[in-house]
């Protein structure tokens, strides 16, 4: 008999083992990057990305680069994606949400740099078609808001000149054609690699679009370059736990950066790989988001399959948890998850115990062909007719995130967030709302300043479209948005009405919020018999 080596992949070099300083001296001037990562600081490639910051500082080289991403990249303090939002480092951003990484955000707000925020399955579903060399993506998902070519083409600045898609007809339907573009070099973070560089993902909390990303690139003739925990033997990592298989593989670095999330160095319970444990988590703070995150739970069903954007949209998971019947429907996460309890903060893009976890392209191939019952997503801003924004705000570019993905075909939609911002105070006692300090500015305006949800797109689909405040709820109409009700304790002119940029349609006296969601104890919410849940939108 021939002996063989335990997995051999018929790869093996001697120079796959990089340091950080060697691997970035490979990226040229004008290259366009592919970073991973898949929120926070999820699967950053973090070391690569600050090795890269110290040859720009030390060199001023590589110039110009075009630099890809999908989700915000980052911890608010510098870390992620703000390594290198550098002017002349950087010519052009293209991700889907920079709202983590403040020096991204600025130089994007002063058009030092360009900037085109798309929503973020396009770019994860982009990549497969870069990989497949097929002539590009083509989508129905931002039609109708700001992405679109014939609104702001997803520019984030007034530098930015050109968008990246075309609008098409095909069969006398309207798509959005985002044309296929090269890779020269992928930056990646996974967990191991063994010495013919297949890769593992056993630590991380998500897979994301890694595989994508590096098939991309090297069907591109680009560079692959992983940066992982820990090298490991050859046949160390089984066949079936390789996410990245090694001839896709050019070089690697170790990682001086080990977390899992900015605040979670390593939690078995996120990565999917260990039987699940019963979850407890400390139940949320009695205050006006678990008003809001109460009185949207109450629109959900048995059975429902879901998605819960960041913010107070979060909540609802908790909620659920407390009452006793997050079982009895199925969260999932854009970055592949699903089950468990989503994340919230700067875990966000994780949950504890989930039941399963997949790459993220394929689950936004689902949110795309319309799989959502319910979503439950946060606003920056809501207009008379209903459409919403939370691609900006004062001046910040934010970028669309999965919003857009999420909320275009989801049957039925809760948006959750306060009525106005800026250091809102409230008292909650005895099943009644007093506004004790009111927010600075309103988030329901005239006319809002980037469409990230089309309301007459929703209504032709029929759509059933919520937005939850603290004190007030209203819901879509083909006519615009309708008051339906008020807190217990609020005057309607004087903490509804007065406080916002637009009258909206009463067509009868709003009934009064279920005064359970402003006492501290369990409320007893249940959610819907799945009989009832609305038609496919």
């Amino acid at each position: 008999m021939i002996p063989l080596d335990a997995a051999p992949s018929g790869r093996g070099h001697a120079d796959l083992h990089l340091t950080p300083e060697a691997a970035v001296a490979l990226i040229a001037d004008g290259a366009r990057v592919a970073v991973g990562g898949t929120g926070s600081l999820l699967q950053v490639p973090e070391t690569l990305l600050a090795a890269l910051e110290q040859r720009w500082e030390r060199d001023h080289s590589p110039a110009g680069l075009d630099v890809v991403h999908v989700m915000g990249l980052g911890d608010h303090t510098g870390r992620g994606i703000d390594h290198i939002a550098i002017p002349g480092l950087v010519r052009r951003f293209v991700g889907s949400h920079f709202v983590l990484s403040p020096r991204q955000q600025s130089v994007i707000a002063r058009g030092e740099v360009e900037a085109v925020g798309l929503p973020a399955g396009t770019i994860s579903l982009l990549y497969r078609e870069i990989a497949a060399r097929r002539p590009g993506l083509f989508t129905d998902i931002g039609l109708g808001t700001f992405v679109d070519p014939r609104q702001q083409w997803g520019r984030m600045n007034a530098g930015t000149t050109e968008g990246l898609s075309e609008l098409v007809t095909v069969r006398g339907e309207e798509w959005l054609f985002y044309p296929r573009f090269d890779i020269d070099v992928a930056l990646l973070r996974a967990t191991e690699a063994d010495p013919d560089g297949n890769i593992g993902m056993d630590d991380e909390a998500a897979l994301g679009d890694n595989l994508a990303i590096a098939q991309a690139a090297h069907n591109s003739g680009g560079t692959v370059l992983v940066e992982v925990k820990r090298l490991v033997g050859r046949g160390a990592i089984p066949a079936n736990r390789v996410r990245i298989p090694g001839p896709l593989v050019d070089h690697v670095v170790v990682t001086g950066y080990p977390n899992q999330t900015p605040v979670t160095v390593t939690d078995p319970r996120r990565t999917g790989t260990t039987a699940n444990r019963p979850t407890e988590v400390e139940p949320l703070p009695f205050d006006q988001r678990k008003v809001v995150a109460r009185r949207a739970a109450m629109e959900l069903h048995e059975g429902d399959l879901a998605n819960l954007g960041v913010g107070m949209a979060n909540g609802i998971s908790y909620v659920a948890l407390e009452e006793g019947f997050l079982d009895r429907f199925t969260l999932t996460v854009e970055q592949g998850i699903f089950g468990g309890l989503p994340g919230v903060g700067l875990d966000s893009g994780t949950a504890i115990n989930p039941s399963a976890v997949v790459d993220m392209p394929g689950q936004f191939d689902l949110y795309d062909g319309g799989a959502l019952d319910f979503a439950g997503l946060a606003y920056a801003e809501v207009d008379r007719r209903g459409n919403v924004n939370v691609a900006a705000a004062g001046g910040k570019p934010i970028g669309p995130g999965g919003f857009i993905d999420i909320s275009q075909k989801a049957r039925t939609i809760v948006f959750c967030g306060t009525l106005r911002g800026g250091g809102l105070e409230v008292r909650l006692d005895d099943g009644k709302l007093t506004i004790t300090r009111e927010g600075r500015y309103p988030k329901f305006v005239p006319e809002v300043s980037h469409i990230s949800f089309s309301a007459e797109r929703a209504c032709r689909r029929g759509q059933r479209v919520l937005y939850v405040t603290e004190r007030a709820v209203f819901r879509l109409t083909g006519e615009g948005v309708e008051l339906i009700e008020i807190a217990p304790g609020a005057d309607l002119r004087r903490d509804v009405l007065d406080r916002m940029g637009f009258v909206p349609l009463m067509r009868s006296e709003p009934r009064p919020m279920d005064p359970r969601l402003f006492r501290p104890e369990p409320a007893g919410l249940k959610p819907h018999p799945s009989t009832e849940r609305p038609q496919h939108a």
